[in-house]
């Protein structure tokens, strides 16, 4: 479906089965048969798109319906964009080679703070005015979802519509609204305001937001009819929400070819840095059978030969061992392999070490986050040395010689001894490879340290803590390395100019669109990536708006300060996330879901009921 103007530009990039559309399993259909056309746009390279679930699972869902086409559309790499620009080839759909500035419905998945500016740059491509009051027509409609609109502030000058929360269901009345606003040739500002009473969805246009003298927000009030507070909607049975049963298989590597495939959805371990953790409660459960039937008919689909059971804690999934037992009777005799990330030391059983055996083997991942008790329990983290080690050496007497661990430096109260903390517990481990009688013959381990800066993030406990400035995080990188002793051990870092403009934007307000927009007219994009982020451009948008980016970043917020996503509810109540900050600087822990209720609050949003408890609470 490419046109011959594309054909004659993909001998010129680095990979042209980025461009061309065409794989296995995707979507195409008659256009005149359909009443919408959706052009669902990641605002990152095609490799990271392709391998991100939320897409599958929504690009499957909205071409359930035979009413709709859904296209995919990735940000083409600065080859192919120079290439499409001297050629005057828009930004076009995959599925179909049509120009996405004709489609009724363009929407962005908004995965992290660092993608903003390329949403700006799909837009332009397009030929579309990238601020949404420059877009006058009804069609297309901008739509952004995805974890970062929990405080989309920064971007709403650019986006039409922001949905929050979940929206493998919500979407079908947003169809419908605009379908039907199409056929009777409604305005676009009809549209806006009839989508501002669609359950999950929220219309930036409809609210003022007046500051005080120091910078804070004085209010966010709506207006012509709009709630206060738009909840996010939740998917209450994942058994039965629809699930793709065929996922489009790419022509090139992606970032993870294989067969992702969600278990849970929430987690029940509060760990205060984690923006996830509370995003996506309240927690709820798939069957071990549902899971299994789907994998299968996934891979049947597919042809992959690896499975990965994703969730924020999948040891923490109550069917995993029959789950297992499920799979292993057609993985194996299949050589289909199965990934368990995202595992826990202090669940870590021999029973599922022995399960993990039977499958092909790869390193252990696991998350301490922090060096010390005294910092894991201000986290919440619930995890102790011993259980670390506990872990390590059954891992060793099983066979394995490399392990994985994740830290984050930065967190609220730490020192430099938490900081050297780490790099003990990563020797304790190596130490622990030499002291086992069971471990592999003839090897030698290696401990990667694999080390992030702490983001305050929206929703969580640390939500009003202050980021530690660039040279703070500089300092504790090289003390870390300082700390350090073996070459058994290896570490790598975040980039901290990155980390420092993701908490920037993080806690952004709407004065942060010019910002934006500045960086992004000269040069910015892709700046999640190393060898395209240019911090002193962005050092300049700052100035040139007349805006301290550190304001966002390292100030500490007062609890009665109004947050800029106060007006936004993902269900955590206020209160809790208080007080569990307050509980973070005294070092106290409260424990999992699964043993004792914290009231966080999210359970409202789906009737009272949570799966961590197996009952409802309101």
């Amino acid at each position: 479906m490419i046109n011959k103007d594309v054909q004659a530009i993909l001998p010129r990039v680095q990979k042209p089965g980025r461009y061309i559309g065409g794989e296995l399993n995707s979507e195409v259909k008659d256009k005149t048969n359909v009443d919408l056309r959706y052009a669902f746009c990641f605002p990152d390279s095609y490799e990271i798109g392709m391998s991100h679930l939320g897409m599958k699972i929504l690009y499957a869902a909205a071409n359930d319906r035979d009413d709709v086409w859904c296209e995919r559309v990735f940000a083409p790499w600065h080859d192919m964009e120079a290439e499409m620009r001297s050629a005057g080839v828009p930004l076009y759909a995959l599925e179909s080679g049509d120009p996405i500035k004709d489609f009724d419905l363009i929407g962005f998945t908004l995965m992290y703070e660092l993608c903003y500016t390329n949403v700006l740059n799909m837009l332009d491509l397009a030929g579309l005015p990238v601020r949404a009051k420059d877009r006058h027509a009804l069609t297309p409609i901008v739509v952004a979802g995805g974890p970062c609109t929990c405080n989309p502030e920064p971007m709403v000058d650019f986006i039409d519509v922001i949905s929050l929360g979940e929206g493998e269901e919500m979407y079908d009345a947003f169809f419908d609204l605009l379908k039907d606003c199409k056929q009777r040739g409604a305005s676009k500002d009809e549209f806006l305001h009839a989508a501002a009473k669609l359950p999950g969805f929220y219309v930036p246009s409809l609210y003022d937001v007046t500051y005080r003298d120091d910078g804070t927000i004085d209010a966010v009030t709506p207006k012509d009819g709009a709630p206060a507070v738009i909840p996010k909607m939740v998917v209450s049975d994942l058994d039965h929400v629809r699930y793709p049963d065929k996922f489009v298989v790419p022509y090139i590597e992606v970032v993870h070819d294989r067969v992702v495939h969600e278990i849970m959805r929430g987690c029940i371990r509060g760990c205060r840095f984690c923006q996830a953790g509370f995003l996506y409660r309240p927690i709820r459960e798939k069957t071990a059978d549902t899971v299994n039937d789907q994998c299968r008919a996934l891979c049947d689909a597919t042809g992959y030969d690896e499975i990965s059971l994703s969730s924020l804690s999948t040891s923490d999934y109550t069917h995993l061992e029959e789950l297992l037992d499920k799979l292993l009777t057609w993985t194996i005799p299949e050589k289909i392999n199965i990934a368990l990330p995202s595992l826990r030391v202090d669940n870590f059983s021999d029973e599922l070490m022995e399960k993990l055996k039977k499958v092909r083997r790869s390193g252990l991942t696991f998350a301490p986050e922090a060096g010390t008790q005294r910092l894991r329990d201000a986290i919440n983290k619930n995890v102790t040395e011993e259980e670390v080690l506990r872990t390590a050496r059954m891992a060793f007497a099983g066979g394995w010689t490399a392990v994985k661990l994740y830290f984050m430096i930065g967190h609220p109260t730490e020192t430099l001894d938490d900081v050297a903390g780490i790099a003990d517990l990563a020797q304790a481990v190596v130490n622990e490879f030499y002291r086992n009688p069971d471990k592999p013959k003839g090897k030698g381990v290696t401990v990667s340290l694999s080390v992030a800066s702490f983001v305050p993030k929206p929703f969580t406990p640390f939500q009003w803590e202050p980021q530690d400035t660039r040279d703070m995080l500089l300092q504790k990188q090289a003390h870390l390395l300082e700390s350090i002793h073996t070459k058994k051990i290896s570490v790598s870092y975040h980039k901290v100019d990155i980390s420092f403009l993701e908490g920037v934007f993080a806690r952004g307000d709407r004065k942060l669109s010019d910002v934006i927009e500045w960086a992004w007219r000269h040069g910015c994009k892709f700046d999640g990536w190393d060898d395209s982020f240019h911090f002193d451009v962005w050092m300049d948008a700052f100035d040139a708006c007349g805006t301290d980016p550190a304001f966002y970043a390292n100030r500490r917020r007062d609890f009665t300060e109004v947050l800029p996503w106060d007006h936004l509810d993902f269900g955590i109540r206020k209160a809790f996330l208080q007080h569990e900050n307050e509980k973070a600087h005294h070092s106290e822990t409260t424990p999992h879901c699964r043993l004792k209720c914290a009231g966080c609050g999210a359970n409202r949003l789906n009737g009272g009921h949570c799966d961590a408890m197996r009952q409802s609470m309101v």
